[in-house]
């Protein structure tokens, strides 16, 4: 007699590995609790239901980001929703078209934040209700929305999509759970590295008094001497009972001071907010901060809007990295909203950097700000050698030109060798990113779109960075040639070039996607892209960093080329032990460069205020305020002549328009990107400074009456644009 084996599921599930089956019971199991859970409540329409007897409307601000919907909305509060309905919560609310006011019961459902419980209200006619409380987590502040409405006025933004940027999605799971119990407060932490600075101990001890000191602080180099010196700065804050925040451009960076934090006052008292946390736990930290059980945050761009109680530091570090301008509306810089927390919550403010931008010299200049720097001497002590060398001085030792390195690069990294690990920069990830003609120099372009043609490797055709078409015989339009070199070098060509020059040494790259944390302090070549150098192993740093192809970064066409040339340098350079150590930094770029002696001299504040009083007499930020219009030339010019009518400031004047240029290959679209196809226009409105509040006002008035009246497309504003060409 045969045995019954089961139904077809049985033996299927038989028939399966281990893992699978386990997969396939977990599924089973999900399943079955889901259906065990009691329906969630739907939102009603709370036709005819009793209101609130006390401040029976709600003002809520709708999660639509529209300027010319950029207001506040009145909702009756039924009876149901009276304990739960505060200043605060997340709600749904009905709003559509034809329902605009949100105050008759149609429209559909849309999140909302209740900002403030009224008696009555303004409008005449029937309310709508609320149609649901989506949790009574007070998340908006009042604190929080007075900052995000400054925000919102300064760029010309909608306050919806700024408190987007401000508060986390919700995640229930997290509201659900206790935060912690507050720890008592830590001790005050000796000052440190902040002994090599002669104004630094009387910082700290500012930050001890509860004043609010502000201050640039040009770091002296080192690999890790910066994350505990800004570290010990909000510990000492800690100490005095309020709170501390520090924003990062990456998370790299905010991870070694979570770590050096972590190490001067234990567990429990600070947050890391990054993205790399995920959204149920970054939303949980940020949860414990909202409610006053964690006083400090550490974290990148999104963690400038922190909930902080009793904010007493606010600090940021490398201002100048283009991590800390937010892509999404209305595009805010962490600088400016960290100088406006300070100045509304009276904090002490800290702009850290090993160099030092044009606005961190204006805040000194000014005297918002005290420069916080070590005397030269030290300075001399603890920085590497820097030395120069020509474009083109290709040594006369083989392994030198097959590596394309001066001669006194390749000995600075064959000697450097024997004592440790050597850090390439080169400006460019890739092969070969932008290729010329052998002859005649001209640029090799796309004969479609008139693209940069580029290589991807060894032996493969040429393709175009734009449209991805291939070009396989390519030949000049000038001179007929058909012979290319490279104009700029990529990272992995340069990790083959300098692998077949120093045969028996290891060579690791990172940029892109693979990025390394750190490297070991043993003997190997790390080439690396700007902004992804590792950190050595130990406290040595490199023996030495080369610095390729300066004139790449020199040369791009900005404003900013020099001063960013020189950031990423010092950056590198940093790294690199001191040179009573042996460490030594070869800069390739053209030696009488303003931005290369300032690397030589280790001089970036001297030479953020030469470029401050260039930036003045040209009349370019920040000496003035700017604001740019991108979109369709009907549209711009369309904008601008509203603006005129709307009250543009007195002295403003328009620059353009230009065409925009096509974004570069690779690159997600950001606001203000051409669509595929079509031609953009870009102008720029410049005004005095102390006129850029009312720039704003009148663009995002011109702004709300294009879109109210629907008058076509609708340009794209950014005040205060990064990149100005």
């Amino acid at each position: 007699m045969s045995r019954d084996n089961g139904g077809p599921e049985d033996r299927s599930e038989q028939s399966q590995q281990p893992e699978q089956a386990e997969q396939l019971a977990l599924i089973r199991e999900t399943v079955r609790e889901h259906k065990a859970r009691p329906p969630r409540a739907k939102p009603r329409t709370w036709r005819g239901a009793e209101l609130a007897t006390r401040l029976p409307v709600a003002r809520v601000l709708v999660d639509k980001g529209l300027v010319h919907l950029d207001r506040f909305f009145d909702y009756a509060v039924p009876a149901a929703m009276d304990e739960e309905a505060q200043p605060g919560v997340r709600v749904r609310v009905r709003f559509g078209a034809g329902e605009r006011e949100g105050r008759r019961e149609g429209g559909g459902l849309i999140n909302g934040f209740i900002v403030e419980r009224r008696a009555d209200s303004d409008f005449t006619g029937r309310l709508a209700p609320l149609a649901q409380v989506l949790s009574p987590e007070p998340v908006l502040t009042p604190e929080l929305l007075q900052l995000c409405r400054s925000v919102a006025d300064r760029y010309a933004g909608s306050l919806a999509d700024v408190v987007q940027l401000a508060v986390p999605p919700r995640r229930a799971r997290a509201e659900k759970q206790a935060s912690p119990r507050r720890p008592p407060r830590p001790r005050a932490p000796e000052p440190g590295g902040w002994s090599r600075y002669p104004h630094g101990p009387a910082f700290l001890q500012a930050l001890t008094d509860k004043s609010a000191p502000r201050a640039v602080w040009t770091a002296l180099p080192g690999p890790r001497d910066w994350a505990d010196e800004l570290a010990r700065a909000m510990a000492t804050t800690l100490a005095t009972g309020r709170g501390a925040l520090a924003v990062l451009p990456e998370g790299k960076s905010a991870a070694r001071v979570d770590a050096a934090l972590t190490a001067l006052v234990g567990e429990g008292q600070h947050v890391l907010l990054t993205a790399d946390a995920g959204p149920e736990p970054r939303y949980r930290r940020w949860l414990a901060v909202s409610r006053g059980a964690v006083r400090a945050v550490v974290g990148t761009r999104a963690a400038m809007f922190a909930p902080v109680r009793r904010l007493g530091l606010a600090a940021i570090w490398e201002d100048g990295d283009s991590g800390h301008s937010e892509e999404r509306a209305p595009q805010p810089h962490a600088r400016e909203v960290l100088l406006q927390r300070a100045v509304t919550e009276g904090a002490a403010f800290l702009l850290g950097a090993h160099g030092c931008t044009v606005e961190a010299a204006q805040l000194v200049e000014s005297g918002f700000a005290r420069p916080l720097a070590a005397d030269r001497d030290t300075v001399r002590a603890v920085m590497p050698r820097v030395r120069t060398a020509g474009e083109g001085d290709e040594g006369r030792d083989p392994a030198a030109r097959s590596a394309r390195l001066p001669s006194l690069a390749w000995r600075t990294a064959r000697d450097a060798l024997e004592h440790g690990p050597v850090l390439v920069q080169v400006p460019r990830r890739g092969y070969v990113p932008r290729l010329v003609c052998e002859r005649c120099r001209e640029p090799a372009r796309c004969a479609h779109c008139s693209g940069p043609l580029e290589a991807s490797g060894e032996g493969t055709a040429l393709r175009c960075g734009w449209c991805a078409r291939e070009t396989p015989q390519w030949r000049c339009p000038m001179c007929a040639g058909t012979r290319l070199r490279g104009s700029v070098i990529g990272a992995r060509r340069t990790a083959e070039e300098l692998g077949r020059a120093f045969p028996s040494v290891p060579v690791r790259t990172s940029g892109g996607e693979h990025v390394l944390e750190s490297v070991p302090a043993r003997p190997a070549l790390v080439v690396a892209t700007p902004g992804a150098e590792p950190v050595p192993e130990g406290e040595d740093g490199y023996a030495a960093a080369l610095l390729l192809d300066g004139w790449a970064l020199l040369g791009r066409p900005d404003l900013r080329a020099g001063e960013e040339a020189l950031r990423r340098w010092l950056g590198a350079a940093s790294l690199v032990r001191p040179q009573g150590e042996g460490g030594s930094v070869v800069l390739v770029a053209e030696e009488s460069m303003r931005p290369v002696q300032a690397l030589v001299r280790w001089d970036p504040a001297g030479h953020a205020l030469r470029e401050l009083a260039d930036r003045a007499e040209l009349g370019f930020p920040p000496v003035s305020r700017m604001a740019a219009v991108t979109g369709p030339p009907e549209a711009v010019a369309a904008l601008l002549d509203s603006a005129r009518e709307s009250g543009l400031p007195a002295g403003a004047q328009v620059l353009g328009p230009v065409p925009l240029p096509v974004p570069a290959s690779g690159r997600p679209r950001r606001p203000g990107d051409p669509p595929p196809g079509q031609l953009w226009e870009r102008a720029l409105v410049r005004v005095p400074q102390g006129s850029g509040a009312t720039l704003a006002a009148s663009l995002k008035t011109a702004l709300a009456g294009r879109l109210a009246r629907r008058e076509g497309a609708v340009p794209h504003v950014r005040v205060d644009p990064v990149d100005i060409g």
